[in-house]
């Protein structure tokens, strides 16, 4: 079966943000997916470019991909543009952070 982008979210949805303790899909902080065949790319952004575990989260990121069934390599590359704002949070989680 082919891997698909909701296959390689539901895998981001494993890693979260040290500090605000919720995975990188709630917080909008996946930029991009892109799958072709056994391979993806994914652009991930942080809450914070001073972030001390950026690549540690990036490693994980990178982990969580690589396993999901079908993926044989992966690459997750980390951006700020444009920077991540707490809009890119969907509102009901907002609204439960007090954002």
């Amino acid at each position: 079966m082919a891997v698909t982008e909701k296959d390689v979210l539901g895998a981001l949805k494993t890693v979260k943000d040290p500090e605000l303790n919720l995975n990188l899909v709630v917080l909008g902080l996946v930029y991009g997916v892109e799958v072709d065949g056994a391979h993806v790319d994914a652009r991930i952004s942080l809450t914070s470019p001073m972030c001390p575990v950026a690549e540690e989260i990036v490693r994980m990121a990178e982990a969580a991909v690589l396993g999901v069934d079908g993926v044989d390599s992966a690459k997750v590359q980390l951006t700020f543009d444009p920077p991540w704002t707490p809009d890119r949070i969907s509102p009901l989680i907002r609204s439960s952070l007090g954002l």
